[in-house]
């Protein structure tokens, strides 16, 4: 019994510790989504204004784009404050039931999956805005009277947006890894989207002024919409995998071998992985020697989530043994 209460006290202190690392990473997963607030919304007011002087749709267009940049950044900023709410001792408004544990485990993974339904609302309004951009550049096409060259200081707003999306780009992408952040990684594919968009929307402009093709611009921000589309499909592809529980079959072999690599252990009968958020928990059914003592069992078990622990960063291993 008193083994039981000490092990139960050491599982405590080391899940308050993971807990406290990643909540460390969100806040700093926060300050940067709130720099890419900052300057998707620069971009997105010189754009539209760019746009509507220099008569450019495909200017208008990367602009619509860079709003949804707003809308995606405050959305995940939204999951992470709620994931970080560790106050709160409910799930909007709903208990769940105590912790066997008594440490809040539980509630805390249940809570970090608000990260990565913001991160699938995101994908949806970015597939949403890439439809309308689509649509109004069909429209133009399709209207060639109300079809203009765009004025040459469109261009330098298209280059001036490119230029601190590579920026964002690369600053999100570097957290992104630093941090292991769900969010980070969506937030630095969509900003590489749009300086990939930005470049087009420049090539596009400068096209349209070089060879004076008012149909060019329309074309271009058809071009533009489907790099915002296939950026959104992908986000919300595997966020929407998260949260359906499915994990990678190749991480769970690698699971799977080394836990089998205990001398102890005679074979890995079931084996699964779960995403909370951006940790990793998992569940674990090994068969062992049929006259292994219970103290022996529970030592292995212990002794496995251990090793998943430090070798794999898995935050919560649980073991089920059942004889061979």
């Amino acid at each position: 019994m008193q083994e039981k209460q000490q092990h139960l006290e050491k599982e405590t202190k080391e899940w308050h510790k993971i807990q406290h690392q990643e909540l460390n990473k969100l806040r700093s997963a926060q300050h940067h989504l709130l720099f890419n607030v900052g300057a998707y919304l620069a971009i997105s007011v010189i754009e539209f204004y760019l746009a509507e002087v220099g008569h450019s749709q495909t200017l208008r267009a990367d602009a619509l784009n860079n709003l949804a940049g707003i809308i995606s950044a405050v959305l995940l900023l939204v999951g992470i404050f709620i994931a970080r709410d560790i106050d709160d001792d409910d799930l909007m408004g709903q208990p769940l039931p105590e912790d066997i544990q008594k440490n809040g485990q539980r509630l805390q993974l249940t809570r970090f999956h608000y990260e990565t339904v913001f991160t699938l609302i995101t994908g949806i309004v970015m597939i949403a805005i890439s439809l309308n951009v689509i649509y109004g550049g069909f429209k133009s096409l399709m209207h060639p009277e109300f079809q203009e060259v765009p004025q040459p200081i469109t261009l330098l707003g298209a280059g001036v947006a490119m230029v601190i999306m590579i920026i964002v780009w690369w600053m999100n992408r570097l957290a992104g890894l630093k941090l292991q952040n769900a969010a980070l990684t969506a937030a630095s594919q969509d900003s590489l989207s749009d300086a990939l968009t930005s470049l087009g929307t420049m090539v596009a402009i400068g096209g349209a002024l070089l060879f004076k093709v008012s149909w060019l611009d329309g074309v271009a921000s058809i071009i533009v919409g489907i790099f915002i589309l296939v950026a959104g499909i992908k986000i919300f592809k595997e966020s929407s995998l998260n949260l359906a529980d499915y994990f990678d079959p190749k991480a769970e072999t690698q699971f799977r071998k080394a836990i089998e690599n205990n001398p102890q252990v005679k074979k890995v009968e079931d084996i699964n992985a779960h995403y909370s958020g951006n940790m990793v928990t998992m569940d674990v059914i090994i068969a062992v020697d049929a006259h292994m003592e219970v103290k022996d069992s529970y030592r292995l078990g212990e002794e496995i989530e251990a090793q998943m622990r430090h070798q794999f960063g898995i935050v919560d291993t649980d073991v089920m043994v059942v004889p061979a």
